[in-house]
């Protein structure tokens, strides 16, 4: 017998009414009991328990970018959730997430499609289960603003939780997805940051920040040098500083570091005072090795030498060669780029605890997968008990790249293993940027040719830094993809020639933001100003003809293996219209062209980096030797923007980090060991020093591309540029050591 119940009737048989389990029930793997209570799972990245609060997994780390607060909103908008019902969560290092790695300003692009999938997989299942509560088709049930919504009658979530939990998950390529305009909190300014009153309160736990019973805080003095080992230590001294508990010495780091302890002596204590004060005091002699051979201003003469004859070309159109045969004029200049420390807010921090076979991790890592990885390796803990090994992920106080390289979550565990205590491993400011992993220095060769109507003909450009991959192969002596190369460079000129020269590598190489687009655009930017002033051209419309015609830009034909960024060309291709668009915005809205006082002048520069297209026009005023940042325009095209705030805030820490390697981000080494070590020797602007910066948002429809990185490289060349527009100097090094930023 058929017996036909109402839907509080049926609400009520399920045991849904009341919130509570009704006991025999089977559950399918989609419901289970999470500390007692409902929670249906239908994707890794969201839940949601009886009472129909949904949890939103956020598996990239936060370090400021806002990622904890713009992901989760894929999932909410498509699921229709109300945002005040919503419990964002930060994932533990899982495979199960798919890649963890918060870096390369890949989080958007690689994860958009996945979590609108996640979000409407939920959607369509409470949209079926409240079909079978009304016994009407699916496509009868509307579902907004988290409930179901048919005729006159409406259902909240918590009401369908354990019809959905029991219904097959959909297809992902059945489901449908919203468009743009039809999202309510996607692309909607305003959106609040989610761990903001958190961290403006002192609420928020970074890596710092962590606290377990028992905890020991440790401290290392690691070797000078890279590769440097301790030849003797005596700790008499140490032992006496109330509150130091004990010394461990860690193994010597031999080749290749990967992300490697550096070695060196821990002094485990009570307290950050006491451990300090305690290295302070440690006697050791060290046996600096062979890389105290190496000193940074000797090295700039084997770059010079190396780009004499350049070991491989990567990239060639045409016969450059016979260009300048055949040039009316030929512009050439070389350029050098200082190494870059990635001088985070936060020094790398690390806690582990240890309990049998357990090893728990809490670490300001921006990669969770990474750092299991490699306290595995640490420990020699074997795959098969990968599980035992748990990463929590805290805020970031800023990562850039350090924090991706997880050798002090290596140390927080080995520390942890030999003391049998918990330990909190912290690196100092001096720690930070005497032993990190540096962006490389570079030199730049470059030459142009001009013919009669002043139109480039060729365009030749060297390049040699100490290549990333060294890092990983000590023998490797060439840049390389690791490096993220020149690829995008997107000029229509007849003839080019790219060549990487080579070198030997003696410190721990490792990405900074934007990588070596950094030193790439800074050369290539400044150039085309100066072939722009050699053929008495405006700056703008001269880039704009460099650039040419509407085309997408296909690198392959010169030979060039280009990866992209890891993305397929014809899903992202490189569009010079793209390019030219925010050239054209920028100058627009900085009133590019008008007339200016004696001393003051604009400067321009466009790239196309981490898939997104990029422009930016300062103006700046001098006086002698001072330069004042007058104002800044920057124009932003990364297709789909999910969080317009985010975005504007990205570009504008762009400008602050672009500003602080011009004007002061350099990275020595003197007998191998590395000369800076705070921020009185490595300096960052001032909030006095850099003027509201103007940010205008390009209104794509394109897919979601990088917005972490791709605003830092045309910073330092539109500033130098707009020096020179000023006052007639041209600068072709950085940083601007003979120059006062005001």
């Amino acid at each position: 017998m058929i017996k036909k119940l109402n839907r509080r009737q049926f609400l009520k048989s399920t045991g849904l009414a009341s919130g509570t389990l009704v006991l025999g029930v089977q559950f399918s793997p989609l419901m289970a009991k999470h500390h007692g209570e409902i929670q249906f799972s239908p994707d890794v990245f969201v839940s949601m328990d009886g009472t129909g609060q949904v949890t939103i997994i956020s598996h990239r780390s936060e370090m400021g970018q806002g990622i904890r607060s713009t992901l989760p909103l894929l999932v909410a908008d498509e699921l229709e959730a109300d945002w005040n019902r919503v419990t964002v969560k930060q994932a533990l290092g899982d495979a199960k997430y798919g890649s963890q790695n918060t870096d390369g300003s890949r989080s958007v692009r690689k994860n958009f499609q996945k979590l609108k999938e996640a979000g409407a997989i939920m959607r369509t299942m409470l949209q079926q289960a409240a079909a079978q509560v009304w016994s009407v088709p699916v496509d009868q049930v509307r579902i907004e603003h988290h409930q179901a919504h048919h005729k006159d009658e409406a259902l909240d979530f918590k009401e369908l939780v354990k019809i959905a939990s029991k219904l097959k998950v959909p297809e992902r390529d059945t489901l449908k997805l919203k468009t743009a305009a039809e999202q309510k909190y996607v692309g909607k300014p305003d959106m609040a940051l989610l761990d903001g009153a958190d961290i403006v309160t002192g609420k928020a736990v970074f890596g710092y920040d962590v606290q377990l019973d028992d905890m020991k805080t440790a401290v290392i003095a690691r070797p000078p040098v890279v590769f440097g080992t301790v030849k003797s230590v005596d700790d008499s001294e140490t032992l006496k500083v109330p509150g130091v508990v004990k010394v461990v010495q860690l193994p010597a780091l031999t080749p290749p570091a990967l992300f490697k302890m550096l070695g060196g002596v821990a002094v485990i204590a009570e307290n950050t005072w006491a451990a300090i004060e305690g290295r302070k005091k440690l006697n050791i002699e060290w046996n600096h090795g062979s890389n105290s051979s190496y000193s940074t201003n000797d090295h700039e003469a084997v770059f010079i030498k190396a780009l004499e004859n350049p070991k491989e070309v990567v990239r060639s159109r045409g016969d450059v060669e016979q260009a300048k045969a055949n040039a009316t004029k030929t512009i050439e200049a070389d350029y050098h780029v200082a190494g870059l420390a990635h001088a985070t807010m936060e020094p790398p921090a690390a806690t582990a605890r240890i309990t049998g076979d357990r090893v728990e991790v809490w670490a300001c890592t921006q990669t969770p997968q990474a750092s299991q990885r490699n306290v595995m390796g640490t420990l020699e803990i074997p795959q098969e008990n990968a599980a035992n090994v748990e990463i929590n992920v805290t805020l970031l106080g800023g990562g850039f790249g350090r924090k991706s390289k997880p050798d002090f979550v290596a140390e927080a565990a080995y520390l942890a293993h030999q003391t049998k205590m918990p330990i909190k491993v912290l690196w100092t400011r001096e720690d930070e940027i005497k032993h990190g992993y540096y962006h490389s220095p570079s030199y730049q060769q470059l030459k142009g040719t001009l013919d009669e109507n002043n139109r480039v003909t060729s365009w030749y450009h060297a390049m040699v830094n100490h290549p990333i991959s060294s890092t990983f192969d000590p023998t490797a002596k060439l840049a390389g993809s690791t490096d993220l190369g020149q690829g995008d460079m997107m000029f229509d000129v007849p003839n080019i020639k790219i060549a990487l020269g080579e070198t030997d590598t003696f410190m721990r190489i490792g990405w900074v933001r934007s990588v070596t687009n950094i030193n790439n655009v800074f050369a290539a930017s400044s150039f085309v100003d100066e072939m722009a002033h050699a053929a008495g051209k405006d700056s703008k419309d001269f880039l704009l003809e460099l650039i040419g015609d509407d085309r997408i830009e296909d690198f392959s034909k010169d030979g060039f293996e280009y990866s992209n960024y890891g993305e397929p060309a014809e899903q992202y291709p490189a569009e010079t219209s793209r390019l030219k668009n925010v050239i054209q915005l920028a100058a627009k809205e900085a009133n590019w062209g008008e007339k200016l006082p004696e001393g003051t002048g604009m400067g321009i520069a466009a790239w196309r980096s981490f898939l997104s297209y990029i422009a930016v026009v300062i103006k700046v005023s001098t006086n002698g030797n001072q330069v004042k940042i007058e104002d800044v325009h920057m124009a932003v095209d990364a297709g789909q923007l999910l969080n317009p705030d985010r975005v504007k805030s990205q570009m504008e820490g762009s400008l602050i980090f672009g500003a602080s390697l011009a004007f002061y981000g350099e990275i020595t080494a003197k007998d191998g060991i590395i000369e800076q070590g705070n921020f009185d020797d490595y300096q960052m602007t001032r909030i006095n020093q850099i003027p509201d910066v103007h940010v205008h948002l390009v209104n794509s429809t394109a897919i979601p591309t990088g917005v972490g990185e791709p605003g830092l490289p045309p910073v330092a060349p539109a500033l130098c540029n707009a020096i020179f527009a000023a006052n007639g100097q041209r600068h072709r090094r950085l940083p601007l050591k003979d120059l006062r930023l005001v």
